[in-house]
């Protein structure tokens, strides 16, 4: 679950943001006692997602605003479905829609695309994994969408392990020297990976005995290789060259893992709106 303490903070600067000190239309518009309700809809099939960072839009306006759900995070909808009624303040309401909407149609259009890659894969055991190629600011609502839609989470920062690609080796020398180093200096709670792009850095990287192996932009014959080598001495990650085409045949080759920016950065936002 999302941190709700996270979730009031991030929603009030969107708020802020949007608002600013008011809202010239609606409160000139309007009287404080005017009251409305709507229907938010899905105008086209998908997973939904961030239904508490909807709420909390609300919340964070006025008390006098209900809203009821008839979906939760992670339910399959059809084009055409109710997801959920609002009704209270008219001030409110016309103040929050697009921020509200903003969230869910982003997160839930990740949370779908999420779900079509993981889906392709899931017969082979792989699990589809995020990159951190993510929008400022907006991580964790993008890394919750991804689990929500039964994808699986990589690193959430530069903090949460060590990973050593090309221009960190130019600076180490080699791959076992920047193993070696960052043994030495980080956490015993820490993994590390290696990226690799030739058969020749992989055995380098087996033999430091590394947690884990990214084989980068590998042909599915490299890929067939490299598994052979590493003959589970590490776990084996595939990046690169991903997409719903590629998805089955390197999933096929015997990699734990898939990774792609595409579930997050190629995600479309998804059609909702409040009628």
């Amino acid at each position: 679950m999302l941190n709700k303490i996270y979730i009031e903070e991030h929603v009030r600067n969107a708020l802020k943001e949007d608002i600013s000190f008011e809202d010239i239309t609606t409160d000139n518009l309007t009287k404080e006692q005017d009251r409305m309700s709507c229907v938010l809809n899905t105008r086209e099939d998908g997973v939904f997602c961030g239904r508490d960072v909807f709420i909390t839009v609300f919340k964070l306006l006025s008390d006098d605003v209900e809203i009821k759900f008839y979906v939760k995070d992670g339910d399959e909808i059809r084009k055409g479905d109710k997801l959920a009624e609002i009704s209270g303040s008219a001030r409110a309401i016309l103040a929050g829609e697009r921020t509200a909407l903003n969230y869910i149609q982003r997160m839930s259009g990740i949370a779908t695309k999420s779900r079509e890659y993981q889906n392709i894969i899931s017969e082979y055991g792989v699990r589809m994994v995020d990159t951190r190629k993510t929008t400022p600011n907006f991580r964790i609502f993008e890394k919750y969408a991804v689990k929500t839609g039964c994808g699986y989470i990589h690193r959430y920062n530069l903090s949460d392990m060590a990973m050593i690609k090309d221009n960190h080796v130019k600076f180490a020398g080699s791959i076992t020297n920047a193993v070696q180093i960052l043994k030495k200096s980080i956490s015993h709670a820490h993994k590390i990976e290696v990226e690799c792009d030739t058969i020749e850095q992989v055995k380098e990287a087996v033999d430091c005995g590394v947690d884990i192996i990214m084989l980068d932009n590998m042909t599915i014959d490299e890929m067939k290789e490299a598994v052979k080598i590493i003959n589970h001495r590490a776990i084996v990650e595939a990046s690169g060259r991903v997409d719903k085409d590629t998805l089955k045949k390197i999933a096929s080759v015997g990699v734990d893992i898939i990774s792609s920016s595409a579930i997050v950065a190629k995600a479309p936002t998804m059609d909702l709106g409040l009628d």
